[in-house]
């Protein structure tokens, strides 16, 4: 019996291709490079997701013209072919416009999700199976492990661990992905490998913001991309008092306590973006606690389906941004696809457009997500 190779295919490594979507990044780099040094039929893949030239682009950006030529020259070096697909309409019906639709409808989106959904795991990994791949690799810090069927697992490092980005994954291209980064301890390690190979990306920075936002500016994005369409309108408190005006909602998100102007008496925070009637509205602190999260649009990769879950619900571990860490809290199936989160403690913050991603209670295991809803 021909034992399984590092991807888990019972042939040789170089009867195995394997499509690795790249960045230009150092950690797609170093998984392409890994790859052919263990003599893998490797094909490398970068998508141009937006005009170079254009106001959206910025210096450092993914796969802007600079990210291109990075992954390039990492093909170049380890001997396999690279090649450079315009997704650029895709991304921007698939993730730009949607992202600015949904800020204008006073929720905070997150673009980098729905391209993973959209257009890495959907379109691209198409691409890879019309290239005759056997799997698609990436440089997420996420684990896929083997039980009875592929499994999702965060990643050994937590600091680095991605899986709140990669909660919609869908068991099905879950079969066909391959992360080799997951159990890396640290980005260190990434980095020697960069060394160990000779790339010219092992001290490259790691992207910091959204890709085609400049310089973390949202309302200046979407400002270009609806001209027009931001409305000034009201500061109101809790109580229905009006407090001051604003420019627009799309420069105010759920939490916010600086830049109000509004200063003097009590700290108020915003705790709703009602964009239909274009008020702000802000209260106490206290406001902000939530236990009961409204889900949509929910993914479960778990055992069963979602709608096989108990109607009282199961107990899992939760993160609601992807800054915090994973809190005790129910799961409750609801129809249509949707969901509701119990938490045992109540999170401030909570804002619609936001992931919710389900993890089991013991172990690394990602269950699946779901799209916060408005209450």
């Amino acid at each position: 019996m021909t034992a399984l190779n590092s991807l888990g295919f019972a042939k040789a490594p170089k009867d195995t291709r394997v499509v690795v979507a790249m960045s230009g990044g150092v950690d797609s780099s170093v998984v392409a490079a890994e790859l052919a040094a263990e003599g893998y039929d490797v094909v490398g893949v970068t998508l141009q997701l937006y005009d170079h030239g254009a106001a959206l682009a910025k210096k450092g950006a993914c796969c802007a013209g600079r990210d291109i030529h990075d992954a390039r020259r990492v093909a170049e070096v380890m001997g396999f072919p690279h090649y450079v697909l315009d997704y650029e309409n895709k991304f921007k019906e698939s993730v730009i416009d949607e992202f600015a639709d949904a800020y204008l409808a006073g929720a905070t989106p997150i673009p980098c999700i729905r391209c993973n959904e959209r257009v890495k795991f959907r379109d691209l990994l198409e691409t890879a199976k019309d290239l005759d791949a056997d799997c698609m690799a990436t440089g997420h810090y996420i684990q896929r492990k083997q039980g009875d069927k592929a499994e999702l697992h965060r990643a050994a490092d937590p600091d680095r661990d991605q899986s709140y980005f990669l909660f919609s994954t869908t068991q099905d291209q879950l079969d066909y992905l391959r992360f080799p980064l997951g159990h890396l301890k640290s980005k260190a390690e990434t980095r020697a490998l960069a060394v160990k190979h000779g790339l010219s990306v092992a001290d490259k920075p790691d992207s910091q913001d959204i890709c085609f936002v400049p310089n973390g500016s949202y309302a200046a994005v979407i400002e270009k991309l609806r001209p027009g369409s931001v409305e000034p309108g009201e500061i109101v408190h809790l109580d229905g008092r009006v407090l001051g005006t604003h420019r627009g909602v799309i420069h105010y998100t759920i939490g916010q306590r600086r830049g109000l102007g509004i200063g003097g008496g009590e700290p108020l925070y915003v705790v709703k973006l009602d964009a239909d009637a274009h008020k702000v509205v802000v209260g106490p602190k206290k406001a902000l606690a939530v236990r009961r999260v409204p889900l949509k649009e929910t993914n479960w990769i778990g055992e069963g389906a979602i709608s096989d879950l108990p109607e009282e619900g199961i107990e899992v571990l939760v993160k609601v941004r992807s800054t915090r860490p994973p809190r005790e809290a129910v799961l409750r199936p609801l129809p249509d696809g949707r969901a509701e989160v119990e938490l045992a403690l109540a999170e401030e913050g909570i804002a619609p457009g936001q992931a919710c991603v389900f993890y089991a209670t013991e172990g690394s295991r990602v269950l699946g997500g779901g799209w916060i809803a408005t209450a």
